[in-house]
C-alpha cells in the first residue's frame, strides 16, 4: 500500500489522525506528517481515514483524486467553438493522426520523478495504449521528495519507503539509472550516457531540479557535507544526524533548509543557519513574514546569523569536516554541514537541441508545448514540471518556473492530455501557483506569487501569535497570501486572486485586526543575474531570420 497527502490542498483537520494514528500524525495545528508506505494491515484504517478527510487531500495507490481526465474550468465549454473553425475533412485528418498516436504511438519520458510519473499515468488514464519509455537518471522509482526534508532525515521513515503510487500499473519500459545527454529534434531521438538512443513520438521533458551544489569541490567531498535534494542524499544526511553531531551547520535559509533546521532542533541537535539575507525565506515571502521565520527560529534554539556567507569550510587530515569560516571573519566548528542554497535546473542534455532551455529552465507555452530557439512552438516536444519555464496569465504573461508539489501534478496532467490529444482540444495550464512547508510545528502555505508583490497587509490573525494570513498587492490587486497555520482560508484567497480582487481586500472575515494597514512587502531585489548565454539574432529576410544562443562557461 502507497500513500500520498496532497498537502496543497490539506487543511489540518486531522481526521486521519484520529483514524489510522500509526500512518498520520499531526505536529502543532496543522503540520500533517504521514508513512507513504504503511503496512498493509493499515489498509483499513488508512481507507477510513482517506473517506473522512474532509478536503479529499489522501491518495491511497494513486496519484491525485480524479477517475477520469477532466479538463480544467472554463475549457471544456470553449471546445465545441473551436472545432467549428476547422473544415471537416481537417478535423478528420487530425483526429486519426491523433488516434493512430493513442494507438501505435511511442511517447517518450525523460525523468522519473513526480511529473514524470504523473503524466505516465494521465495518458494511459486517458487512452494511450502505445508504448511508453520512462527515463530516470537515478536507479530508484517514482519516490515522493517533501518527506525527505521531513520525515526521513528525523528518524520516522526510511528513504526506501516514500516510493509514489503507479509506477508498477503504467506499463511502461523503465531505463533507471541512465542520464539523458542530447536531443536530436529531427530524428526524434533522445541520446543515452551508455551510448544509446531511444526514438520518440512525442517526447515529454521532465527532468526537474538538482541541489546547487558547494562551490568548492574539494570542500564539498568533505565526510559531513551533503545536499539535500534525493532519496540518498536524505539517507545520507540521517546516517550523519544519527551520529549525534555536535553543531549542524546549514548554509542558506530558504524552505529547505529551515525545514532541516527545524528537524535537528526536532532532534536536540545544536543548530547554526547561515544565510545571506536579512531574515530566512526573504527571497520567497519578503522581509515582513521573514522576521516572523527569523523569530521562529531563535525561539526554537537555532542559532540564526543573517546577513553572512559561508566562505570557507575546513577538514582534518581524515577528510571529515571540523570547521566554517564566516564572512565575517568568524569561525565556527561544525561535524554537519547542510548545503541548501537553491536548485539547478537538468538543461544541460539540451545545449544542441535547438530548444530554449538553458539555467532558466526550458521555456514553454501554457499548453507546455516547448519553443525552440526561435520562441517558436514544437508540436512533439512538451515539458512539465520544475524544469518547465511558462507564461501565466495572471501575472501579465510572464514566464514562471515554479518547484512545487502541486504544479508538477498539475502540469504533468496538462501536458499528458496535450501531447495525445488534437488542437482543439487542448487545455492550458492556468493553475494557481500553491506551495507548502512544516517547519517548527507550523505550517506555512502560499497561493499566488509573492515576488512579483510590492506590498502586504495582514488581514487575519496575529504576527505575535505566529497565526496569520498575509495578502499580496501589486498595482492596486491581490497576487499572492501566504498564511501561518491558516491553511483553511487560502482556498478563498484563491478565488480572490484569480478575480483580480483589489488590495486591500475589504472583505469581513474572521479576526481581522484592528490595524490593516498596508506595508511594503520589503522583497529583495532580484540580482541580474549571468544567464550564461547570449542570444544574437541574424539574417535580414523574414524568412532567413534566426536566434541562437551562444553559451558562456
Amino acid at each position: 500500500m502507497r500513500v500520498v497527502v496532497n498537502l496543497t490542498r490539506c487543511q489540518g483537520y486531522a481526521q486521519c489522525a484520529f483514524l489510522a494514528p500509526e500512518v498520520f500524525r499531526l505536529q502543532g495545528a496543522e503540520a500533517l506528517m504521514y508513512d507513504p508506505e504503511p503496512d498493509e494491515a493499515q489498509r483499513e484504517h488508512v481507507l477510513r481515514a482517506a473517506a473522512a478527510c474532509p478536503v479529499q487531500a489522501i491518495r491511497v495507490d494513486r496519484i491525485d483524486g480524479e477517475d477520469s481526465a477532466t479538463a480544467p474550468t472554463g475549457v471544456a465549454a470553449a471546445i465545441p467553438a473551436r472545432r467549428a473553425a476547422h473544415s471537416p475533412a481537417a478535423v478528420g485528418t487530425v483526429d486519426q493522426a491523433i488516434e493512430r498516436l493513442r494507438r501505435e504511438g511511442h511517447i517518450v519520458i525523460v525523468g522519473a520523478s513526480l511529473a514524470g510519473l504523473t503524466a505516465a499515468a494521465t495518458l494511459r488514464r486517458e487512452g494511450f495504449t502505445g508504448s511508453l519509455t520512462m527515463i530516470g537518471e537515478e536507479r530508484h522509482r517514482s519516490y515522493d521528495r517533501p518527506p525527505l526534508s521531513k520525515h526521513v532525515i528525523d528518524g520516522w521513515i526510511t528513504a526506501d519507503r516514500t516510493r509514489l503510487p503507479f509506477s508498477d500499473d503504467v506499463n511502461a519500459q523503465w531505463l533507471l539509472g541512465v542520464r539523458a545527454t542530447g536531443l536530436d529534434p529531427v530524428a526524434k531521438q533522445v541520446l543515452l550516457a551508455d551510448g544509446g538512443s531511444v526514438d520518440y513520438d512525442r517526447l515529454l521533458i521532465a527532468t526537474g531540479t538538482r541541489a546547487r551544489p558547494w562551490f568548492n569541490e574539494a570542500e564539498a567531498e568533505l565526510d559531513g557535507v551533503v545536499v539535500v535534494r534525493t532519496s540518498d542524499d536524505a539517507a545520507a544526511l540521517r546516517r550523519l544526524l544519527d551520529r549525534r553531531p555536535r553543531r549542524v551547520l546549514i548554509i542558506g535559509a530558504g524552505f529547505t533548509g529551515s525545514e532541516v533546521a527545524s528537524v535537528c532542533r526536532q532532534r536536540d541537535l545544536a543548530v547554526t543557519v547561515v544565510e545571506r539575507g536579512q531574515a530566512p525565506l526573504v527571497g520567497a515571502l519578503g522581509g515582513v513574514i521573514g522576521a516572523v521565520a527569523a523569530d521562529l527560529q531563535r525561539e526554537h534554539g537555532v542559532d540564526l546569523r543573517c546577513g553572512l556567507t559561508v566562505t570557507r569550510l575546513e577538514g582534518d587530515d581524515s577528510g571529515r569536516l571540523r570547521r566554517a569560516h564566516l564572512s565575517d571573519g568568524t569561525a565556527l566548528d561544525a561535524d554537519v554541514a547542510v548545503v541548501a542554497l537553491g536548485a539547478v535546473r537538468n538543461t544541460e542534455w539540451l545545449h544542441d537541441s535547438g530548444l530554449a532551455a538553458g539555467v532558466w529552465g526550458v521555456a514553454c507555452d501554457a499548453g507546455c508545448r516547448a519553443f525552440d530557439i526561435n520562441g517558436v512552438t514544437t508540436d512533439d516536444v512538451f515539458v512539465a514540471g520544475d524544469v518547465a519555464r511558462f507564461p501565466h496569465p495572471l501575472y501579465n504573461y510572464q514566464f514562471l518556473a515554479l518547484e512545487h508539489w502541486g504544479n508538477a501534478v498539475t502540469q504533468a496532467q496538462v501536458a499528458a492530455h496535450n501531447m495525445v490529444s488534437a488542437q482543439a482540444d487542448r487545455w492550458p495550464h492556468l493553475a494557481s501557483p500553491m506551495f507548502w512547508s512544516n517547519q517548527f510545528g507550523i505550517t506555512i502555505k502560499s497561493v499566488g506569487v509573492p515576488t512579483f508583490a510590492d506590498q502586504v497587509v495582514i488581514t487575519q490573525g496575529s504576527l505575535a501569535e505566529r497565526r496569520f494570513v498575509a495578502a499580496y498587492g501589486h498595482a492596486g490587486r491581490i497576487i499572492a497570501a501566504v498564511a501561518f497555520d491558516q491553511g483553511k482560508w487560502l482556498e478563498f484567497y484563491q478565488r480572490l486572486i484569480e478575480a483580480a480582487a483589489p488590495f486591500p481586500p475589504e472583505h469581513d472575515v474572521v479576526d481581522r485586526p484592528a490595524e490593516r494597514e498596508p506595508m511594503s512587502a520589503q522583497m529583495p531585489e532580484q540580482p541580474v543575474r549571468d544567464l550564461h548565454a547570449t542570444v544574437i539574432v541574424t539574417g535580414h529576410d523574414p524568412s532567413e531570420r534566426r536566434a541562437e544562443l551562444i553559451r558562456h562557461h
